[in-house]
């Protein structure tokens, strides 16, 4: 599902923001995460937040393991299952459903994403209301968001984590998660929410 959402709530917030797309199937998460840096050269902006969501994060983790990052930026992850994926590892395990997953298992849904070597501040949000595909496939253990079970998104090395009840896909559509999106952009860290209107003209 596309951001768009979480991309209003960003704007109405004073983030100029820019949106790359890519097809999971393509190209392994590091390819991915080379032209992703391309991408973000182009970008003239002092300072760039990453917000990924799912396989969007192991992206990013792949980008920062990849290139050195001389810009001032904070990163927020989403239902990322930086620990590899249950459900990813079911559908692998399948010939009729191993070809979803593409190349996306090459360091990357299945395990073995780079580790977090505190770059940036980053913050993990998971998502605790078991709704989503993931069923179909059995669901990864309690906590899950439907699809991400909360212990594959915790990354060893994180500067905050937090949980909400949410699923995979809702936490795309919610409020609950956009503010503490824009609260660990704007703080470095989840929590209540900063209600006084920050100039702000980062790219996120």
């Amino acid at each position: 599902m596309d951001m768009w959402r979480l991309r209003r709530h960003l704007a109405a917030a004073g983030y100029e923001c820019h949106s790359y797309k890519y097809h999971i199937w393509g190209k392994p998460p590091s390819t991915i995460a080379s032209r992703l840096h391309e991408y973000v050269e182009k970008l003239d902006a002092p300072v760039v937040h990453f917000v990924g969501h799912s396989f969007g994060g192991i992206v990013l983790l792949h980008l920062f393991d990849q290139f050195p990052f001389n810009r001032d930026g904070r990163i927020v992850l989403m239902g990322t299952p930086v620990n590899g994926s249950t459900v990813s590892r079911r559908l692998s395990k399948v010939p009729i459903t191993r070809w979803s997953l593409g190349k996306a298992t090459d360091r990357g849904l299945l395990g073995g994403v780079p580790e977090w070597k505190g770059w940036q501040d980053i913050g993990i949000i998971a998502g605790s209301f078991p709704l989503g595909v993931g069923l179909v496939a059995g669901g990864p253990r309690l906590p899950h968001d439907g699809t991400v079970s909360v212990e594959e998104t915790q990354l060893k090395g994180a500067t905050d984590y937090i949980v909400l009840p949410v699923s995979h896909t809702g936490m795309l559509l919610s409020t609950r998660v956009a503010t503490q999106v824009i609260t660990f952009l704007r703080s470095g860290k989840f929590g209540d929410e900063v209600v006084t209107p920050l100039p702000d003209t980062s790219a996120a």
